[in-house]
């Protein structure tokens, strides 16, 4: 299974729309997970319809999305645990505040926030923030994650084309 990890897409305040090569990302995965900050409910039900989404409310998302979206998700990708949120206060503390929200028992914790790409293995979690396909406010560049499960699960940030 392939999994396109996205968060702080905040269109279309910060972007007109989805880069075509995220887009081309996408329709290659099998489920798409967002990790916050659409921004606007046409953008969520955008990514819908492209591809099963699984995402988490973040802090600059339109009031529409609340309806459709929980601050915290956990679900299994075959016989892998996953948990989702996007993340709050001080973007230097994310680490603190994510692990404050998850225990030790997941095999990856996605999360956003911060829009800086991140990726870290502690015992058998791995942890991914996969920045931002369309902000570059905390970064040099654009970066969205890719997930691979098989037998194993297999993460990577991947950077935009400029």
């Amino acid at each position: 299974m392939r999994i396109c990890v996205i968060s702080d897409t905040h269109i279309p305040d910060r972007y007109e729309g989805l880069p075509a090569q995220l887009v081309s990302e996408i329709k290659k995965s099998d489920l798409v997970i967002h990790a916050g900050d659409f921004t606007s409910f046409d953008l969520y039900q955008q990514i819908k319809h492209l591809k099963p989404l699984k995402a988490v409310l973040g802090n600059m998302d339109a009031s529409e999305l609340r309806e459709h979206l929980k601050e915290k998700e956990t679900f299994n990708v075959k016989n892998f645990k996953i948990g989702v949120m996007h993340g709050y206060g001080k973007p230097e503390k994310i680490m603190e505040t994510v692990k404050e929200n998850f225990n030790n028992s997941f095999d990856l914790i996605i999360f956003g926030h911060s829009h800086t790409p991140y990726q870290e293995t502690s015992g058998k979690t791995v942890y991914l923030n996969p920045g931002s396909p369309t902000d570059k406010i905390f970064t040099p560049y654009n970066t969205f994650g890719i997930v691979e499960i098989n037998a194993e699960l297999h993460a990577r940030i991947e950077r935009m084309e400029p």
